[in-house]
């Protein structure tokens, strides 16, 4: 049993740590919320930003809705929807070929240490490094000029990180009908679980959320009240790093030139899944195997019946990584496309821009949002394992 004294002493040992995170974790994320709910630096003929510091007035969640709904913000909501498709094919590259690795590695292969060393070398690298190797790479004389150098054919013509094209087209006024059926899908499925499992309070509790998730979107609360679909153009000055609003600015969908970033973001973090993978499939005991074997199991069947099942909670934490990373993916894209290539806007490109024009108000907003963003991730995967060391 712990004293009260050793509980004190750890208490003091521990006070200048809390108190360092304090301010300059918490502390600072609340002076950026404050920020954002002002118009700091938004008004351009006050000159520097900082000049006007003391003029910047209290304007509410004014900024969160332009981004959402203004005309001159189609900017942010494309970086919404890359991060969407580039944390989707990220984590899902990164969890396959990750898993691939890690299974041949599984399987004893001569010079193990040697091909273990090679997948995770990447990882050594900084993202810069990374980016920057690759952006060389996909230079005209890089990787399309190889069934020229090798076959003597005509030379690769893809735009690696500089194409227009855009795939999966859908309008992003529709997206709080597409997030509706989402949560009502999520919904259901915990409904199941918790009916199986007889946790009739826990089950209550979701088909509450459920039915006024279906009775807000029944009288279209979300597009009427919190998401008008009317897009409100005002006279703010346009930014050099994005085009002006057309007719179809709020027509999202997945941007092709992404795909570069995300080869070259799943070849530094594959090496990453992949430890852990084998550190999973390592602990799995030889006996199960060998039972699967008798039962008249190929290797295949093995992995998938046995092996893979004792993977989910390694799977989980690996998707939880990488998605925090992805949601707050800067310095890769930066140094593989810079600031000015909309087809490859991120959020954290946006924060960067809005500062280097002195743009503070929107900056914080962005910043703000990011976090909420990796907080629907964190802070379930917490609650849950917590959760489970307490029962």
């Amino acid at each position: 049993m712990r004293s009260t004294r050793d509980r004190r002493i750890a208490f003091v040992m521990i006070l200048p740590s809390l108190f360092l995170l304090a301010i300059f974790v918490y502390g600072f994320i609340f002076a950026t919320f404050q920020n954002s709910l002002t118009d700091w630096g938004e008004d351009r003929r006050a000159g520097s930003a900082m000049a006007a510091a003391r003029q910047s007035g209290f304007v509410g969640i004014d900024n969160y809705r332009n981004l959402m709904t203004d005309a001159l913000e189609f900017d942010f909501r494309t970086s919404m929807v890359n991060t969407f498709f580039y944390t989707i094919f990220f984590v899902g590259g990164c969890l396959f070929v990750g898993f691939v690795l890690a299974a041949l590695l599984d399987m004893r292969i001569r010079f193990e240490g040697l091909f273990r060393t090679i997948f995770l070398f990447p990882m050594a690298l900084s993202l810069v490094v990374t980016g920057t190797i690759w952006r060389w790479l996909y230079q005209p004389v890089g990787l399309n000029s190889l069934p020229e150098r090798l076959f003597g054919l005509e030379p690769y013509s893809f735009n690696w990180i500089n194409s227009r094209k855009r795939v999966l087209p859908f309008d992003w006024n529709d997206v709080p009908l597409y997030l509706t059926y989402i949560g009502l899908f999520i919904l259901s499925i915990l409904v199941f679980n918790y009916l199986i499992k007889r946790r009739w309070g826990a089950m209550g509790w979701a088909l509450v959320i459920a039915g006024v998730l279906g009775f807000l979107q029944g009288v279209d609360f979300w597009t009427t009240t919190v998401w008008p679909q009317t897009l409100e153009l005002d006279l703010r000055a346009f930014t050099p790093d994005a085009p002006p609003p057309g007719p179809e600015a709020d027509m999202k969908g997945f941007q092709v030139a992404l795909t570069g970033i995300i080869i070259a973001a799943v070849w530094q973090m594959a090496g990453y899944t992949m430890a852990m993978f084998l550190a999973g499939m390592r602990g799995v005991p030889d006996e199960l195997r060998e039972a699967a074997r008798v039962d008249g199991c190929t290797e295949l069947g093995v992995y998938w019946r046995v092996v893979l099942p004792q993977l989910r909670p390694v799977a989980l934490s690996a998707m939880i990584i990488l998605g925090h990373i992805s949601l707050k993916s800067f310095d890769l894209i930066f140094a593989m496309s810079g600031k000015d290539n909309f087809q490859t806007l991120v959020p954290g490109i946006i924060v960067y821009s809005a500062f280097d024009n002195d743009r503070f108000a929107r900056a914080s907003a962005v910043a703000v949002v990011m976090l909420v963003l990796v907080c629907t991730v964190i802070i379930p995967y917490l609650w849950t394992q917590l959760r489970e060391r307490r029962d």
